[in-house]
Parts: C-alpha cells; structure tokens; sequence
C-alpha cells in the first residue's frame, strides 16, 4: 500500500490498498477525501471547478461537518463565554488537516488507510472557544470504506459539538435513484416541517433536503449503475441527511450526529468532558444491485 502526491487530475495525496482500490485526498481543503475508487469504479462525485477555487465551498468528495451540522440562525452562537460567529457546518471543512497513513502494523489486524487531524488553534477558537483534537481515520475493507471520527478535548470545560460527513456519491441517473431502510416519517430542512418521505424523495430531481431517524442501515439504489450504496449507521452517528443539488448526477448520504441547530437547543448534543473523547464511527458499503 502506499501514499503518494500526484498532481493529476488536480493536487491530491492517492492512497492505493493492496487490492488496487484507493483514496484521493486533499488536506488543505478542509480534510476533504475527495475520490474513493473500487473495483475500478469511482464511488464520489467532485466538481473540479469549486475544489480549485479556494473562495468556494467544495461540491464533492466527504467535507467534514464540525463542530455544527447545518446552519445556526445568522449564524450566531451565544454562549457563556460570549457571542460567536460560526458559518454553516462549521470551520472544519474549511481549515488544513495533517495527513499520514494508518501505521496499525502492531495490532491485531492491520488496516489499509490513512488519518487525518485537526486541531484548534487561534482561528477556530476565534469561532469555537474550546481546544480540541479532531483525528479522521479512513480505511478501505473488503468493498467498503470504513470511517472513524475521534474527538479529544484537552481543555478545562466541557466541550460540546454535532458531527457529521457530507459525501457526494455519483450515480447515473436522479430519476432512477431509490433508497432502502428509511422510516416512513422524516424532516423537511428546508421549511422544517415533517413529512413523508416516499413523497418527498419524488422530488429528488428538483432538489431535497430530508432528514430522517432510521433503525439501521440505509441503502442508496442506483438502478442505472445497478449499485447498492449502503451507509451502516453506528449511534450516536445514526441521523441519515438526503440531499440533491440538481443537475449535479449525484446524492447526498450523510451521518450526522444531530439536527440543525442543536448546539443551542440541546436535541442530540454531544458534550466530551475535560480529557476525555468521543468516538464516531460508520461505514460505507457497494455491492451490486439485485433486481
């Protein structure tokens, strides 16, 4: 396995596992893992456009939400230290990471991947007045991709966050997209009223927003490509986001920690006590789809 710089099709790190799958990856923008190839076929849609202009949010790959899913209102976090200003889903996706691949060859079962960290510094607690470590592990098994997320908190106070990832999966077709797994019930983001998700998923062409509160794991069907895309769910990161932003050919399945807004309301916050951590894990799985 190794982890080269390449500079092709953009700038990026390749992390290549000894079956021939691999990981693009690109620390400077926000820890983002930009491609996930296997069996030859890339799983992640990336607007090359957006990921080189640094003025831009990328469309693509797995941006990192931290320490907020979603938007606050005017995006303002009063708190007791204070009022601070954070941008929608946060400063992480928006900062450099450090990279290196997992070194693992003293455990019991190595693992074919690579981690990357970020940690607070002047900027984020300008934004986010708690230190941190944030350590993102990704590595691939069998014909899946498996992420950790690990949160330390170094400082005095407790720390409170939401997490979540933000992957683009390309698929062929909106029209031809279903999912499994889903409850019958979900939220509307966008008007944040409740609703049925069957219908709502009608409009994944038009474009969607849906937050749903499944038992399990969800599956994307891709009948186009004749692929199922499962995201296995591990609490407390089991909240499933759908997103489309149309004509772009790809979804969004995102874990997510908690709700939008729930660093100030409480539902589903999490709190890492002063020199402890928290752990977050899921997973990623292809297969073919079976009519």
């Amino acid at each position: 396995m190794t982890l080269t710089r390449l500079q092709n099709p953009y700038p990026h790190w390749c992390f290549t596992a000894s079956n021939g799958d691999c990981l693009r990856l690109v620390p400077e923008r926000g820890g983002l893992l930009s491609g996930w190839c296997h069996a030859g076929v890339e799983q992640l849609y990336m607007d090359h456009g957006r990921l080189a202009d640094p003025g831009k949010s990328v469309r693509g790959g797995v941006p990192v939400l931290f320490p907020i899913c979603g938007n606050l209102l005017g995006n303002r976090l009063p708190l007791p230290q204070g009022d601070f200003s954070l941008p929608q889903h946060g400063f992480a996706r928006d900062r450099t990471w450090s990279l290196a691949a997992l070194d693992d060859a003293g455990g019991p079962q190595r693992r074919e991947g690579v981690r990357m960290v970020l940690t607070s510094s002047p900027r984020t607690l300008a934004l986010f007045p708690f230190p941190f470590r944030l350590d993102l592990e990704w590595w691939l098994e069998g014909n899946g991709l498996q992420a950790r997320l690990r949160l330390q908190n170094p400082g005095s106070e407790s720390l409170p966050f939401c997490a979540g990832l933000h992957p683009y999966f390309k698929v062929s077709d909106l029209a031809g997209v279903g999912f499994a797994g889903l409850p019958e019930q979900g939220l509307d983001q966008r008007s944040n009223q409740p609703c049925d998700l069957a219908d709502a998923l009608t409009g994944l062409a038009e474009g969607v927003d849906l937050l749903a509160r499944p038992k399990g794991s969800v599956a994307l069907l891709d009948r186009g490509a004749g692929r199922r895309l499962q995201l296995r769910l591990t609490p407390p990161f089991d909240l499933a986001v759908i997103w489309t932003d149309p004509p772009r050919p790809m979804v969004c399945l995102e874990p997510w920690t908690a709700p939008r807004g729930a660093l100030l309301s409480g539902e589903r916050r999490l709190s890492v006590p002063p020199g402890a951590e928290q752990l977050l894990q899921c997973s990623f799985v292809v297969d073919q789809l079976v009519s």
